[in-house]
């Protein structure tokens, strides 16, 4: 799959510290002009989202942040904005660019003043807030009287505009640092950080913004990759137009078992909806008449006695023979069960399936009683697991988003499998250590079912694309719009989503 374009890259604070350090040092773009092409674009947007001559205040701290905040207070100054500049600390040992920059505001003559920070300070005097306290570099508690001043306008009703990041927020991990900024608006500079989407990041940088600088292509680095339809719907799609049903194989489901029928149901229609020629459901035989009546358009296998409700070793043959009737990937695990005959069958058959395989659910359970699971040689993996299925699946803690990230990537690249953790974020870890992530709410998918929904739809993609990690971005892709169609709708209050 073709790498996603750089305004999509997210990054750690060490990797925005070596390409702005590369820039200016090997480059040769000094980091007074990066500030000023940085500051520029920031004025630009907030321009766009303020009324004329509006009254900002612009908090400062003394490393290159507050250099940001003075390009910014400096530009809007001569478009005839108010400007109230606050260094909460004072403005002696500031960083060279910053004391520069406020050589240079000192110079205009607009409507600009300097004011201390204290307790009576009324942050409802203004109409916007420009937050340049703390920038990448922040890795310890905020203190006084940082803390206080971030509490301070965290109370107050107006548009705060934080700059690379909301002061507090740890870059990489998103976790608060003690108290954070809760922005408006966070206008990041060179690229998007990771902690946005990570944690609390969600909850405190509000809408975010690019301001993109130029660092040559070949100091550009990343963690991960944010994932969006701008530029999934540029790829190339891998899918052709099929002469027959088969063309291009079938999708296997293996799902069900008595009592637990409709998460079968849910992930067979789900698959079926992507588009995809034929999907076969593998059913015990007890079952058949459920589904006949539901699945019309499916295909089923049944399997065993008349009798028989859920797997068990004595079904592997059978199995494995409808499974080598026609070339096709797999769908395992939705509504199984947890009878210990039917983990037996899944852990045997995965063990000896050579095909592409997405393992879901119940499956999921199997290899996690396993104390060594692997896959066979050749073939493909994705597991879908939510947050409990994963820690049992990595027998692990797993203590937050961040630590999430680290684990998926890490296990995704020893195992040389994909794994779409579901969660929020949403996190797809790569064979190549390369990881995805929702920058969007996926809270509205925690609900039963929908597990089920997102695991058919992987299913459906991976048949169409033959892309284990293009799958996976895919079916997240899928579910958002359908939530998005759902959220905007006039009467979205009473109804389910139908993600189907």
């Amino acid at each position: 799959m073709n790498t996603p374009p750089y305004p999509y890259h997210l990054c750690s604070a060490e990797q925005c510290r070596r390409m702005d350090e590369r820039t200016t040092k090997e480059f040769g773009i000094d980091s007074f002009t990066l500030m000023e092409i940085a500051g520029t674009k920031a004025a630009d947007f907030i321009l766009s989202e303020t009324e004329p001559k509006s009254h900002g205040l612009f908090l400062c701290g003394k490393g290159n942040n507050a250099g940001d905040a003075l390009v910014i207070a400096r530009i809007l100054s001569e478009k005839s904005y108010s400007i109230s500049i606050c260094f909460v600390e004072g403005s002696e040992s500031l960083s060279t660019d910053t004391s520069k920059n406020l050589a240079l505001l000192k110079k205009l003559q607009g409507n600009i003043r300097f004011v201390d920070q204290s307790a009576d300070t009324n942050y409802s005097d203004y109409d916007f807030i420009v937050d340049g306290l703390f920038a990448t570099g922040l890795n310890s508690e905020v203190r006084a009287p940082y803390n206080e001043v971030i509490r301070s306008v965290n109370e107050g009703n107006y548009p705060v505009f934080s700059l690379d990041l909301p002061s507090g927020l740890h870059a990489d991990t998103g976790r608060i640092m003690g108290e954070a900024i809760k922005a408006t608006f966070t206008l990041a500079f060179g690229a998007l950080k990771a902690g946005f989407y990570l944690n609390d990041g969600h909850d405190t940088s509000g809408d975010i913004f690019l301001c993109d600088l130029p660092f040559p292509n070949q100091y550009r680095e990343k963690s991960a990759f944010l994932i969006d339809e701008k530029w999934v719907s540029d790829l190339e799609s891998s899918t052709k137009q099929r002469k027959h049903k088969y063309d291009g194989g079938v999708l296997y489901v293996i799902a069900g078992s008595e009592g637990l029928t409709g998460a079968a149901t849910l992930a067979v229609k789900s698959a079926w909806a992507t588009g995809i020629g034929a999907v076969v459901l593998i059913t015990p035989k007890a079952l058949l008449n459920i589904y006949e009546k539901t699945l019309i358009q499916i295909i089923k296998k049944p399997i065993g006695k008349s009798d028989d409700s859920f797997f068990t070793l004595q079904h592997l043959n059978e199995v494995k023979k409808v499974l080598a009737e026609k070339p096709g990937k797999l769908l395992i695990g939705p509504g199984l069960g947890r009878a210990p005959e039917t983990v037996s069958f899944i852990q045997q058959l995965l063990s000896e399936f050579k095909g592409d395989a997405i393992i879901d659910a119940d499956a999921l359970f199997a290899l996690s009683k396993l104390s060594d699971w692997q896959k066979p040689d050749g073939s493909e993996w994705i597991l879908t697991p939510h947050p409990g299925e994963l820690k049992s699946l990595l027998n692990s803690n797993i203590s937050d988003d961040f630590d999430r990230l680290l684990q998926v990537s890490k296990t995704s690249k020893e195992h040389k499998l994909t794994i779409v953790s579901k969660g929020f974020p949403g996190i797809i870890g790569t064979t190549s250590d390369e990881a995805y992530l929702t920058g969007y709410d996926t809270k509205v998918f925690s609900r039963a079912g929908f597990g089920d929904i997102l695991a058919g739809k992987i299913a459906g993609f991976l048949l169409l694309t033959n892309n284990p990690e293009l799958a996976g971005i895919q079916a997240l892709l899928d579910g958002k719009s359908k939530a998005d169609s759902y959220l905007n709708s006039s009467s979205n209050k009473p109804e389910p989503i139908d993600l189907i």
